[in-house]
């Protein structure tokens, strides 16, 4: 089930992605169910990548999954994802590379050890004028907290994204019931939409959702990372004061932080440059997905001064520096504050 050019041109004058969305939400739903599986039966395992991030079984496992039907589905189409198979082919890394294919077969009963590798560096592709990009667990420290995490997948073409899938397994539909978790699904010029995990859950179907009214200034609130070397906090605390939040903010791991924006739970979402690491620039597969959820919900997302979030150059988004993400209604003010900060 491929493409071809003639309906990648179609598409940009207006035609639906629905089969790259339906996709979309088959993989991340399948991913999702890897990982809850992995966080419920087991501690998860965690390896050291060279940059010292933690990794698990979880990771790999999702990125197998979600490769594997991307590739079947649209096998012209690069995939651009965090991770890579080079630790687990490693000689001493057998048996945890037999975990991750344990966990795959699960879902796709034929997976061998090296379909698994093969699916993970697919994940290998390269920015382009059509591709993929993925984060198969956003957010790992949180997974392994037994907190929030996101499954992130999202379709760049053009340098715009065209459809984002990102699901949040811990952040319940329904607070009554903290088992169902959230799925949240965006097209360009077509809206966004939450619906529960797993699907066949009850309250399933999709439900178009926006970002909270500008009217209602008295919920505003701010969300921000838990990690506090993920960002600016002291200088995030006080650009939200400046532009009239005074409640504290609520700290999330993954992009579960744009989810809570798009649904109208809060008002923001600031990701400044930690003091620390003022050079660090994003990584595209950290936002991408998200971003289209909050824009489609009817919010605004660029970096701090304002600039448009670049997807179309490299995995890391070297011209922005920052993330600011918002309701619409305040980012004016917010980069107003920015300019201005010390």
């Amino acid at each position: 089930m491929g493409y071809n050019r003639g309906e990648t041109i179609e598409k940009s004058n207006g035609m639906s992605y629905e089969q790259e969305k339906q996709i979309a939400i088959a993989a991340v739903t399948l991913a999702a169910q890897l990982c809850q599986r992995v966080r419920q039966t087991i501690k998860p395992e965690t390896i050291e990548k060279r940059d010292r991030s933690p990794v698990t079984i979880a990771d790999f496992g999702s990125q197998a999954v979600i490769c594997k039907l991307l590739s079947e589905a649209f096998p012209a189409d690069p995939i651009v994802a965090e991770e890579d198979a080079a630790t687990l082919v490693e000689a001493d890394m057998a048996s945890y590379l037999a975990q991750v294919t344990e966990h795959v077969q699960a879902l796709i009963p034929t997976a061998t050890d090296q379909a698994v590798v093969d699916w993970i560096n697919r994940g290998n592709g390269q920015v382009g004028q059509r591709f993929w990009t993925l984060d198969p667990i956003d957010g790992t420290k949180g997974f392994l907290r037994g907190e929030q995490y996101a499954v992130a997948l999202a379709l760049i073409e053009d340098g715009e994204v065209k459809v984002g899938a990102l699901a949040c397994p811990a952040l319940p539909i329904d607070p009554q019931d903290p088992q169902t978790g959230s799925l949240y699904v965006a097209v360009r010029h077509e809206g966004a939409t939450r619906m529960a995990l797993p699907i066949a859950a009850p309250g399933g179907e999709p439900q178009p959702i926006q970002v909270m009214p500008a009217t209602q200034t008295d919920r505003f609130c701010f969300v921000e990372s838990v990690e506090s070397g993920h960002g600016d906090q002291t200088q995030q605390q006080a650009i939200a004061q400046a532009v009239g939040i005074t409640a504290p903010s609520l700290r999330m791991d993954s992009q579960a932080k744009y989810a809570v924006v798009s649904d109208g739970q809060a008002t923001l979402y600031l990701r400044l440059p930690s003091p620390k690491t003022p050079d660090y620039r994003e990584k595209i597969w950290d936002h991408a997905a998200g971003s289209i959820v909050v824009e489609e919900a009817g919010g605004k997302v660029t970096d701090m001064h304002g600039q448009p979030l670049d997807f179309s150059s490299d995995y890391k988004m070297n011209q922005n520096q920052g993330v600011v993400v918002s309701n619409g209604a305040c980012h004016e003010a917010v980069i107003a504050a920015l300019a201005v900060a010390p």
